[in-house]
């Protein structure tokens, strides 16, 4: 497997994966870990599905374009404006995150030279050091991403290997299915990934061998860490009892109480330091794997290419506004974030559905490649993600 395969593969596991991954036992804990792992398998296949029905759509349309002009080609001018609002309130949300839990972890390192700085320096360097990486371009963020996941898949690898030894197969038998509705949401949108089929393939200039793999290896990574987290989590923490899953559900601060339950169940400190480096670590990858997208996004919504004065703006208008939310808004992104799901199912899930089925159907689009299945799927696909906007504006209400 070629070097850039392999980076293309990480880049996605890399922004698939983040801090939310600690959730996923948590909020699938009434289910069970038979109607978990279901669960995700389900939503794999789903999410799997429509980043391959993006892949056609983009191979409509000339290199370098994004959602903005599949969109508008294939449902409107309607369209376009949907995937405007959405796109910008999801990803300047995520980036305002990413800034506040990177400034963070770039304090702790700085105390730890001895050098005391605010909140506000921390997040305007953190967004200096990882916004060059982000505007050098592509290949250095592959490459810094490759780095970063290599500590990632470690300090993961060996969370589980510490949590091993304490796993009760027994447990796996507890939970009911009924009971995953509520965790419908947050396990789709897990899968998150397919916004950075437009820059893979640019990446990978129209070789659709090459994306096809790209996107199945790196969507199955994520698939199996997701089940064999959420088997650790079960098999190693009681259902019931003061440091089992039913009180962290309720608890207010459910990621903590995790992590204080692994170390009471396993007696291993080294858990709480693991942990921390694989969430710091989600934090960067996650960080860069985003910022790719609205980069490229936005110069197909402006129609601008990246070079000279064009390329600063572009990283102007990705950066500045998350890390103002950040700085001035420190609230304003856990709003918008409550929302995520939905705005990132109406991009991922519905926009897709219903572009192929413009495009194919009524446009009568005809293209070298071709996501097999016709009508059906489309159809299972749409009543899915019609379900996932439902049920997400249904929650936040």
């Amino acid at each position: 497997m070629k070097s850039k395969m392999i980076g293309g593969i990480l880049l996605i596991v890399g922004t698939t994966i983040g801090g939310g991954m600690l959730a996923l036992p948590i909020v699938t804990a009434q289910g069970g870990f038979w109607g978990a792992s279901l669960l995700l398998i389900a939503s794999w296949m789903v999410m799997t599905f429509c980043a391959f029905l993006i892949l056609e759509v983009n191979l409509w349309m000339p290199i370098n374009s994004n959602i903005i002009l599949m969109a508008k080609r294939t449902l409107g001018g309607w369209a376009q404006i949907v995937a405007w609002v959405c796109y910008l309130l999801l990803f300047y949300c995520l980036l305002a995150a990413y800034i506040s839990g990177g400034s963070d972890i770039l304090h702790g390192l700085l105390a730890k030279t001895h050098f005391n700085t605010s909140s506000e320096i921390d997040a305007v360097l953190f967004t200096l050091i990882l916004g060059l990486i982000v505007y050098k371009g592509i290949q250095t963020i592959d490459y810094t991403n490759r780095a970063l996941m290599f500590v990632k898949l470690v300090a993961f690898i060996l969370l589980i290997i510490f949590i091993a030894p304490h796993i009760d197969v027994d447990r796996f038998n507890a939970g009911h299915v009924k009971y995953l509705v509520p965790a419908f949401t947050v396990v789709m949108t897990s899968f998150g990934f397919s916004t950075l089929i437009p820059s893979l393939r640019s990446y990978f200039n129209n070789d659709v061998q090459k994306l096809r793999k790209v996107i199945l290896i790196g969507s199955l990574i994520p698939l199996c860490c997701y089940i064999a987290w959420v088997g650790a989590i079960f098999g190693g923490i009681p259902f019931e009892g003061e440091f089992g899953l039913m009180s962290m559900i309720k608890s207010d601060h459910s990621t903590l109480a995790l992590t204080q339950a692994l170390i009471h169940h396993s007696n291993n400190g080294s858990i709480t330091m693991f942990t921390q480096i694989f969430t710091s670590v989600c934090v960067l990858t996650s960080f860069l794997g985003v910022s790719l997208c609205v980069v490229d996004f936005l110069a197909d919504g402006f129609s601008l290419e990246k070079v000279g004065f064009n390329n600063l703006f572009l990283h102007v208008a990705t950066f500045v506004p998350p890390l103002i939310i950040a700085l001035l808004y420190p609230t304003a992104f856990i709003v918008g974030l409550s929302y995520a799901g939905v705005c990132l199912a109406i991009l991922i899930i519905v926009f897709p559905v219903l572009m192929v089925w413009n495009g194919r159907y009524r446009k009568k689009i005809v293209s070298a490649y071709r996501v097999v299945g016709g009508k059906l799927p489309l159809i299972l696909a749409g009543i899915v993600g019609a379900c996932v906007v439902f049920q997400g504006l249904f929650w936040v209400a």
